[in-house]
């Protein structure tokens, strides 16, 4: 099976390849962006390489995902960013979200434009009935998009995650389909 291709107005969502990790380190790489990401930072070009294989590992496994490359149309062989669902769980139609983009690439509604697609091809071509989403409580942007995304806040998991040498809150989000329909009407 090939991998999808998606396209909006101004990005092509597309597969992450090899050729990819410098960019990725560049994003993975930087401290200042990765605060809210859930990993420390990646220390080099391998670990970048790394991060590829991971990525495209994901499609491989009993709950599998699937992590979109994201460049603008322009420049299609230029990474900007990620965004994908992952954590699938076919039995219960839900998956996770999670995305990140470059420094350069922020502030001009490029991953909005993103999610709106990849949300839109999640229902369809997954079948999801829930997309979850879990934001740092002090990232202030991304608890921005996902509100405006439709995804309602269901709670605070209390130190589910581990990085920047400790133990970190999340808020928990959540979007049902019948959520997102109504959404797209009211659009």
């Amino acid at each position: 099976m090939s991998f999808p291709i998606l396209q909006t107005n101004r990005l092509l969502l597309r597969e992450i390849v090899p050729a990819d990790a410098p960019a990725l380190l560049a994003i993975h790489g930087d401290a200042e962006l990765m605060r809210w990401f859930g990993s420390d930072p990646l220390p080099d070009q391998a670990a970048a390489e790394a991060l590829v294989a991971r990525f495209a590992s994901w499609r491989q496994l009993p709950a599998p995902g699937t992590r979109f490359g994201l460049a603008r149309r322009e420049r299609p062989q230029h990474l900007i960013g990620t965004a994908g669902l992952f954590g699938w769980n076919p039995g219960w139609r839900k998956c996770t979200l999670g995305y990140e983009l470059a420094r350069e690439a922020q502030g001009q509604g490029l991953m909005r434009e993103a999610l709106l697609t990849l949300l839109d091809w999640g229902f369809a071509a997954m079948s999801l009935n829930r997309i979850e989403a879990q934001v740092h409580p002090d990232n202030a942007a991304s608890l921005k998009q996902v509100r405006a995304l439709g995804f309602v806040e269901e709670g605070r998991l209390r130190q589910v995650g581990f990085w920047r040498g400790q133990y970190q809150d999340l808020l928990q989000f959540g979007l049902l389909k019948a959520d997102w329909d109504a959404l797209q009407l009211r659009a």
